[in-house]
């Protein structure tokens, strides 16, 4: 049984930063790639960044050059280090596990995801 888990969530003002983990427990597989989404309240689930098994990544144009994703894959642990935050950066944020080892950018494409952790940015 897969299982992910988010922390680092919390009350920040604009401008601050927050440093998101996620850590993986269960995989049977070799290789997976991981991501990070948030949603806000009416809004539909978006993607932030994604990390592939070799660690390239990519981002969502709205934090890209603020925020940034790293792995430890000995350690199965995922960060999502955010800077110069923003009030429309208020979501709950989720990771996701691909069992494909390429950079997956579509919610789709991620079988296991954790339960969220929520970011509040006030102004």
């Amino acid at each position: 049984q897969v299982h992910l888990m988010e922390s680092g969530g919390g009350l920040v003002q604009t401008g601050g930063s927050l440093r998101l983990s996620c850590s993986v427990s269960g995989p049977t597989f070799s290789t997976y790639s991981l991501g990070w989404f948030r949603q806000a309240p009416g809004t539909e689930r978006e993607l932030v960044g994604a990390i592939s098994w070799s660690g390239n990544t990519d981002y969502a144009e709205s934090v890209r050059g603020r925020l940034t994703i790293s792995r430890d894959r000995p350690r199965h642990t995922m960060w999502l280090q955010m800077n110069s935050l923003k009030p429309e950066d208020t979501a709950i944020y989720y990771c996701a596990l691909s069992q494909s080892a390429s950079l997956r950018t579509t919610a789709s494409s991620y079988t296991y995801w954790g339960q969220g952790t929520q970011v509040t940015i006030s102004t």
